[in-house]
C-alpha cells in the first residue's frame, strides 16, 4: 500500500517505538499525527518531520474521534500505529502477603488494553469512510502487544493480561474489519531499547541484551518501525501477532 500523501496516526508517538515508527513513515511519505499526553514533547518532534501534534488521553473516546478526524484532514487515515502504554510492576502479594493495589492493574488494563480498543473503534471509524485503494485497501492498523502475552514474567500479571488481551482481539477485529478493507496486525516486542530501559545502568541493560538468544542485545526501535512499515507494504499480512524478539523466552523473573 502506497503511503505517500496520506495520513497516518501514531499514539504514544513522542517517544521508543512510536517515535521511530513516526519517523519511518514520515519518510515514507505520509503525514504522521502524533497523538500523546500534553506533557509530551510531541509538538516539537512532530514539528521536525512537519507532522502534526494531537494532545489526547487514548482511554478518551472523544480524544481520540477528534484526533483521528483532525489526522484525516491531512490526507486519507491509511495507517494507525498503538504505540501508547505504560508497564509498572506489581505482584499479587507483596513481601507481607498484602493485595497489591486493585486500582493500579486496572489502569494498566485500561491504558494498554482498553486504551488501544479505543484507538481501533475510532480510528476505524474514520478509515471506513475514505475511498479505498484500487486494490480495495483502505487501511491498516499495527498494535502493540509484548512478549510478556505469552511468558509474562513474575511482577507481570497486568501488564501481561493487557498484552495478552491485544493479541486476543487482533483476530476478531481483523475479520470484523475485512469487510471495510482494513487490516489489523499486532507485534509483540521484545526487550526493546526504549527510554523506560535506557534509564537503567549498563550493566543493567547489557545483562538484560544477554539474555537474547540471537542477536544478543537489547531492540532498537528502528527494529519495531521498520516492522510496521514492512506490514503496511504487505498486504496479505493480517490478524497476526509478530513476535520481534530475537528468539527470547522470558524466564519466570
Amino acid at each position: 500500500m502506497d503511503i505517500s500523501g496520506a495520513s497516518a496516526l501514531v499514539t504514544g508517538g513522542a517517544s521508543g517505538l512510536g517515535l521511530a515508527s513516526a519517523r519511518r513513515l514520515a519518510a515514507a511519505g505520509a503525514h504522521v499525527t502524533i497523538v500523546d499526553l500534553p506533557s509530551s514533547s510531541g509538538a516539537v518532534i512532530a514539528a521536525e518531520f512537519g507532522g502534526s501534534f494531537e494532545a489526547a488521553d487514548v482511554t478518551d473516546a472523544d480524544q481520540i474521534a477528534a484526533a483521528a478526524a483532525r489526522a484525516a484532514e491531512a490526507g486519507p487515515l491509511r495507517v494507525v500505529v498503538n504505540c501508547a502504554g505504560i508497564a509498572p510492576p506489581a505482584k499479587v502479594l507483596d513481601r507481607d502477603g498484602t493485595p497489591s493495589s486493585l486500582q493500579d492493574f486496572e489502569r494498566v488494563v485500561r491504558v494498554n488494553l482498553i486504551g488501544t480498543y479505543n484507538v481501533i473503534a475510532q480510528t476505524s471509524a474514520v478509515m471506513a469512510q475514505t475511498d479505498p485503494t484500487e486494490g480495495g485497501d483502505r487501511g491498516v492498523i499495527v498494535n502493540t502487544a509484548s512478549v510478556a502475552a505469552f511468558d509474562g514474567q513474575i511482577g507481570q500479571p497486568a501488564y501481561a493480561a493487557s498484552k495478552g488481551g491485544v493479541h486476543a482481539m487482533t483476530l476478531p477485529i481483523a475479520r470484523e474489519l475485512a469487510r471495510h478493507g482494513i487490516r489489523v496486525v499486532t507485534i509483540a516486542p521484545g526487550i526493546m531499547e526504549t527510554p523506560m530501559l535506557k534509564g537503567l545502568p549498563q550493566a543493567a541493560q547489557d545483562s538484560l541484551g544477554q539474555q537474547v538468544p540471537y542477536p544478543s542485545r537489547l531492540g532498537a526501535p528502528d527494529e519495531y518501525a521498520r516492522l510496521v512499515l514492512a506490514i503496511v507494504d504487505n498486504g496479505y499480512l493480517n490478524g497476526e501477532t509478530i513476535r520481534l524478539d530475537g528468539a527470547i523466552r522470558m524466564a519466570p523473573k
